[in-house]
């Protein structure tokens, strides 16, 4: 007993020495950048310590390492190594899902982009500008425009400059998530050209079409949100469970994690509570696409 205790200790230690490393590694960067600034350069405002720890935290600490920190505080509870390493284990999948919830953001962003991009250029055609002109004096706004990342955005507004394959240009740009809109900016820009069809109206139609979608898709995910919020609850009842257990003095940790049937029983259980969850929620994902 002594000597897992002195290990657990050993390894609290080590957790809380690399989260101070973590903490003061930017404090060091920091340093050595006020170093090699000019005196006469401008300082930013002096913040409090804690707030400027606090804010480091955030930074360096991703959300995912909460579920090392609750697999360490389950496993000093249940006095059993087996809560950390799911925990550990538990890093890249928490790690993996908040990578997909920022993709998707940024995807949403993009799409909100596209359409603000398509609205403002068929402005600057309706106001009298040519449209190479409307388009390089949109994409020269310093919030992103929806045309993706610099090299994308570079390439249209050197194809717009030149005289270049400005279709070519935005499609090669809609090539990314959330810049889909720009396939229809393409094509509209091209029957302008060739047969002079009028590009305001054509882009008028596509920022209403866009926007119809986005909308649709909203409701849809709003409607889908009950489900999704029935799937969470049901995967937490478990926990809730052993929480009552343990208030009636069960002990239901140290029979899940000292027994043999328990750690079956556990197994068991993760893999079909994973399973569930994993369904449930690619149904409702399943219907968003749709």
């Amino acid at each position: 007993m002594t000597t897992a205790m002195g290990a657990w200790t050993a390894a609290l230690t080590m957790c809380a020495g690399v989260a101070a490393w973590l903490l003061t590694r930017r404090d060091h960067a920091s340093r050595r950048l006020r170093k090699l600034l000019p005196p006469h350069a401008a300082q930013p405002p002096a913040t409090p310590r804690r707030q400027r720890l606090v804010e480091t935290a955030r930074g360096r600490l991703r959300p995912e390492w909460w579920c090392v920190a609750a697999g360490a505080v389950v496993a000093l509870l249940g006095e059993s190594v087996v809560p950390l390493a799911l925990g550990v284990a538990g890093v890249p999948l928490a790690a993996g899902v908040r990578r997909a919830r920022a993709a998707r953001r940024e995807r949403e962003r993009r799409e909100v982009a596209v359409i603000a991009l398509l609205g403002e250029v068929g402005a600057e055609v309706r106001a009298g500008r040519q449209p190479g002109d409307a388009l390089r004096l949109t994409l020269h706004d310093p919030v992103d425009a929806g045309v993706g990342t610099g090299a994308a955005r570079s390439a249209v507004l050197a194809a717009t400059r030149f005289g270049g394959d400005v279709p070519g240009a935005l499609r090669s740009a809609a090539r990314e998530p959330g810049a889909e809109g720009l396939l229809g900016l393409a094509a509209c820009w091209r029957v302008a050209v060739d047969r002079g069809a009028g590009l305001a109206a054509g882009l008028e139609r596509l920022e209403a079409a866009l926007r119809s979608e986005r909308d649709q898709r909203a409701d849809l995910r709003a409607q889908l949100a009950g489900a999704r919020s029935t799937a969470v609850m049901l995967a937490a009842l478990p926990l809730l469970g052993l929480l009552m257990g343990s208030a009636l003095g069960a002990q239901p940790l140290r029979v899940l994690l000292h027994t043999g049937p328990g750690l079956a029983c556990l197994a068991v259980g993760g893999v079909l509570e994973g399973v569930g969850v994993w369904w449930a929620l690619r149904i409702v994902r399943g219907a968003e696409e749709r």
